[in-house]
């Protein structure tokens, strides 16, 4: 469970410390209160952009000291000393995230290993209708969570196509061996991160296929890879393919073309066509999905679901079915709302703070963590 996390110069928080959280954790407060800043914070402590996918710039507080931010949280770990993880931005160096662990500097991927941490958001509503590079990273989001390794194959496959489109974007003839070492690069880091996202959607499938109908519009998935699978294959696709690519300045095959195919079950109707309503509900059974996999994997690792404004646009009915399900796994959950009402079934076992202006005040707990 995540614990005392400190928020200091980060978006409209000044200094503010979350203290005192249980299973259930709801920060309740007018729009533009600082709910979603804290959720932000919160998902900073996985590797990545976080929620919003903002730029290091954009976080910093406004100010005398503008130009850096810390997050920090103490996580209890099972069968050991609480960890404290943290992030943030020096003032004096901008544009370079820092993470600590326990007080050591560490590379972000490593965040992952001591934390699994996924995310609903109003935003990702469009999420069936976006580009397919949304869905990729929604995947790999879903991936990491329970891959820590996945963030650095990904890390790698970006940058050894990023050298690769660099190379064929010359207007000399780059050295063949040379390309050869970067497409072994690509079609290594490919393949595990192909059959990791492959994997999962299959898992994602066979637990979807097992729930209900209703109340969430059930949907089917399935993964489209955007070249050939498989290191030897994909590796061969890329020497082949060097003059098509030259000619576009841009490689066209390989796992960064892979897609997130997505119908509502029943219907056989693509996502993108469903009305919003049922494209909000299809999201939220892949979330719940995705959770109930985490459980059956044996995941050790704390996990946290930050859903921001999700109870806003569902009925009584999808509301207490979606606390139901939440309640039946073991994540630390966070909730936003502009009013406790929606969440009236959760608010005995919730710990509750008020957000005004960058400020949280806690104004109930649980009876066990009072």
């Amino acid at each position: 469970m995540l614990d005392r996390i400190l928020l200091s110069r980060f978006r409209n928080h000044r200094e503010t410390a979350v203290e005192g959280t249980a299973r259930f954790n709801l920060l309740v407060g007018e729009n533009g209160a600082g709910k979603t800043n804290v959720l932000e914070a919160i998902s900073l402590l996985a590797p990545g952009r976080g929620l919003r996918r903002a730029q290091l710039a954009d976080m910093p507080g406004q100010g005398p000291e503008a130009g850096g931010f810390a997050i920090s949280a103490r996580l209890a770990v099972s069968g050991g000393e609480p960890v404290r993880i943290g992030t943030g931005v020096a003032p004096e160096r901008p544009g370079r995230r820092i993470v600590q662990v326990n007080g050591a500097e560490a590379p972000a991927v490593r965040l992952a290993e001591w934390l699994s941490i996924g995310w609903l958001t109003p935003a990702m509503d469009h999420l069936f209708v976006e580009g397919a590079g949304a869905r990729r990273r929604f995947l790999d989001r879903l991936v990491l969570a329970m891959r820590p390794g996945h963030a650095g194959h990904v890390n790698r496959l970006d940058t050894a196509l990023r050298e690769r489109n660099r190379l064929l974007a010359d207007e000399r003839m780059p050295d063949p061996r040379w390309l050869d070492a970067i497409e072994a690069q690509i079609a290594e880091a490919g393949a595990t991160v192909g059959a990791a996202r492959a994997e999962l959607v299959d898992r994602l499938e066979t637990t979807l296929a097992a729930l209900p109908d209703s109340p969430f519009a059930r949907p089917s998935l399935a993964y489209l890879p955007g070249g050939p699978i498989g290191n030897d294959a994909l590796a061969a696709a890329l020497r082949e393919g060097r003059a098509r690519d030259r000619a576009a300045q841009r490689t066209l095959t390989g796992p960064h073309r892979d897609e997130l195919a997505v119908t509502m079950a029943g219907k056989g109707q693509p996502a993108a066509e469903c009305s919003t309503g049922e494209q909000k509900a299809m999201l939220i059974a892949i979330t719940l999905a995705h959770s109930r996999c985490l459980e059956s994997s044996g995941e050790d690792r704390p996990r946290l679901l930050l859903l921001d404004e999700v109870a806003a646009h569902l009925d009584p009915l999808r509301r207490d079915a979606l606390f139901d399900r939440l309640r039946a796994g073991s994540a630390q959950i966070w909730l936003t709302g502009t009013e406790p009402a929606p969440f009236a079934a959760i608010m005995s076992e919730a710990a509750v703070w008020e957000v005004s202006q960058g400020t949280v005040r806690r104004i109930s707990a649980p009876p066990n963590n009072a």
